[in-house]
């Protein structure tokens, strides 16, 4: 058999994933963080009376605050919390209809959402100010936050403008100890619109005393429903005495020309800031997208294996001879198992088993051991070979074999005495061509262990059940699986060309138009990976050969009959659930670290709590179906922090040495006899 060329696992997208992985974060924390603007005004009056003496204008310097005011007949109209796409346009139109000009503080993350808002706003005249980045009281802040505060809205204005502004207005008032390089503007009047109080009440608001001195007047265009303050504007006009000016004109000051520099600040944290809202819509549609077919698949699980149930009792009956059956077990460096595997087979209550042991080459005692096994076993045969690889080891046992039905087991694997007989009896009905058992994990001490047992009786056999129902069965595992030689010639044998052997058998065996079926009461017991390294490596090796066996079996989808319901069904499935669904699982976990900071945490505990309430549900359905204890639950919501994490980077690793097209090779598991000292 010609040998696959091992070649060196690609390294590089880990670094790639892990730079994509926080380029996304970073963009979702910035989204977040833009997005954490007040959606209404002040919740509670500041400190209106917070004109100073001298004036509602502070300029700050090393010699103390100067206060100053505005010209008398001059009254300065100023907008907070926009721009907004609905008010704000109404609002500039009744400025352009009295002719007169306004002071808009506003908001740098709605800057960078509407920043033709902005641009029309300098265009027609008006003045632009800082009303920080995400409307945050100033005074509550640390210092490095007040500066980034104002620094971001000041490079948002300028990247929309070509302005560097100049004033700024705390939102709710809330002076903080000094404001560096700004004039800070309060108000004379605040008509309180931010209250809803009516049309008239805002208009008497913004008409103060006394008569005919200068006044800012504050209104907002954003942060709500500011349909009162574009009539009442409307009012103010028309009806009140008075020069309108902007600040800068009332007092005299100029609006600069913004650096190259902070225009091209500016642009980059808008773009960052719409690429950060684009990627959130996006994971967030990716992530609800994801939930609702993992809610889809639990579903469709729990109810194919209440059917598959129903079913197997009808069909299940007192066991009956169909004739020879032959066990070929391959074994590959297997001393650590080999003994309690075939002693298992040898006890079993079926009539006649012969049990063919292929030694693969071995560089330990497995040969030795089965060797002394045959003497006292008369059912017992020993074949060696060269080191071949498993699939020329279960060719050369098939070929040596008697019996027309053969059990294909692992060298690590332990049968129930009964296991044979309840395995071959769905091939009374002429039509199937191969049978899965039910594998149990034997040690399943310890939390990786107690994951691994889940795993196989929640995972896999619940997707076994369902795959019988819908008659493409994609994997006979290579624990226990039986197969009708004639099914085995129909398919061309045990093919050596993928890392799943298994899975490529039972796909090849499907396309020839046999069926395959689950025999759930059919047990075996089978030695699950230690450590996560050996985990890890197992794992891969599944994914991997079932890319390739998904990938050689690609025709089945445009075939009719069995081979069609395997491609249109099981590899649709397997594409889905097995191969994207897990690759889309990164950003799921980058989105929950985003909601546990940005989102309300009832909400994300809400979320969580219940997609594990389900989850929880289900295997406790599924434990029960296989007759299992149900004390491993409590690991269940643990297996989200660590082991669901493994499962989706072995997935990101295979389809990155799938696209890359490399051939790996076949890893054997370090055996240390686990599956019979826990039987």
């Amino acid at each position: 058999m010609r040998r696959h060329r091992a070649r060196r696992e690609p390294r590089a997208h880990w670094l790639l994933l892990l730079l994509g992985v926080a380029f996304v974060l970073a963009e979702l924390c910035l989204n977040g963080y833009a997005g954490g603007v007040a959606a209404e005004g002040p919740a509670a009056p500041g400190p209106s009376a917070a004109v100073v003496a001298g004036g509602p204008a502070l300029r700050f310097g090393t010699g103390g605050t100067e206060a100053l005011r505005l010209p008398a007949g001059t009254l300065a109209l100023t907008f907070d919390d926009g721009p907004d796409p609905r008010w704000t346009p109404q609002v500039l139109d009744v400025l352009r209809q009295y002719h007169a000009h306004a002071t808009f503080f506003v908001v740098g993350a709605q800057v960078n959402r509407y920043p033709d808002l902005v641009r029309r706003m300098v265009d027609e005249g008006h003045e632009v100010g800082v009303h920080t980045f995400t409307h945050a009281d100033l005074a509550a802040l640390p210092r490095w936050r007040q500066r980034a505060e104002l620094a971001l809205t000041a490079n948002a204005i300028a990247a929309a403008t070509g302005r560097r502004p100049v004033l700024m207005r705390p939102p709710y008032l809330s002076m903080p100890a000094a404001v560096d390089g700004y004039l800070a503007v309060l108000t004379d009047r605040d008509t309180r619109d931010w209250e809803r109080p009516g049309v008239e009440v805002i208009v008497h608001n913004a008409a103060g005393h006394p008569a005919g001195a200068g006044a800012v007047i504050m209104l907002h265009d954003g942060g709500g429903d500011r349909s009162q303050t574009v009539e009442a504007t409307r009012r103010i006009l028309a009806g009140a005495g008075g020069r309108f000016v902007t600040v800068s004109d009332g007092l005299g000051l100029s609006a600069p020309t913004a650096s190259a520099g902070m225009v091209a600040r500016g642009t980059a944290l808008r773009w960052s800031q719409t690429a950060g809202r684009l990627l959130a819509g996006a994971v967030g549609w990716i992530v609800v997208a994801g939930t609702a077919l993992a809610l889809v698949r639990l579903s469709v699980q729990v109810g194919a294996a209440r059917r598959h149930v129903r079913r197997a009792r009808r069909r299940r009956g007192p066991g009956r001879y169909l004739g020879r059956v032959s066990i070929v077990v391959p074994a590959y460096n297997e001393a650590a198992n080999i003994a309690a595997t075939v002693r298992s087979l040898a006890a079993s209550d079926y009539p006649g088993c012969e049990i063919v042991v292929v030694d693969d080459g071995s560089t330990d005692d497995t040969a030795a051991i089965v060797d002394r096994l045959a003497r006292q076993l008369p059912a017992v045969r020993l074949l060696r070979q060269a080191n071949a690889g498993k699939p020329a080891a279960l060719n050369a046992g098939i070929a040596a074999a008697g019996g027309d039905l053969l059990v294909l087991v692992d060298g690590d694997t332990v049968f129930e005495p009964d296991a044979v007989g309840r395995l071959v009896q769905p091939f009374a009905d002429p039509a199937v061509g191969a049978v899965s058992g039910n594998t149990k994990v034997a040690n399943r001490g310890g939390l990786l262990g107690r994951w691994q047992h889940l795993e196989y009786v929640v995972g896999f056999n619940l997707d076994r059940r369902l795959f019988d129902l819908g008659e493409c069965m994609p994997t006979i595992p290579g624990a226990i699986g039986a197969f009708r030689r004639e099914s085995l010639r129909d398919a061309g044998g045990v093919a050596g060309d993928t890392l799943a052997e298994d899975t490529d058998l039972t796909m090849a065996v499907l396309r020839a138009g046999w069926r395959a079926v689950y025999a759930d009461d059919a047990v075996a017991w089978t030695e699950a990976p230690a450590s996560l390294r050996q985990l890890w490596r197992q794992r891969y090796r599944w994914c991997y050969g079932t890319m390739q066996a998904a990938w050689k079996h690609r025709r089945a989808v445009f075939e009719r009959g069995g081979a069609g319901r395997l491609g249109r069904r099981g590899l649709l499935y397997l594409v889905l659930f097995q191969m994207l669904l897990p690759l889309a699982a990164p950003l799921v976990d980058v989105y929950a670290v985003y909601g546990a900071v940005f989102l309300p945490w009832g909400q994300v505990l809400a979320v969580w709590g219940g997609f594990t309430a389900l989850q929880l549900a289900t295997t406790a359905y599924a434990l029960r179906l296989d007759d299992e204890r149900l004390a491993p639950l409590w690991s269940v919501p643990l297996q989200q922090v660590v082991y669901r994490q493994l499962l989706y980077l072995v997935v990101v690793q295979g389809t990155v040495a799938a696209l890359l097209g490399g051939r790996q090779r076949w890893t054997p598991m370090a055996r240390t006899g686990l599956a019979a000292a826990a039987r």
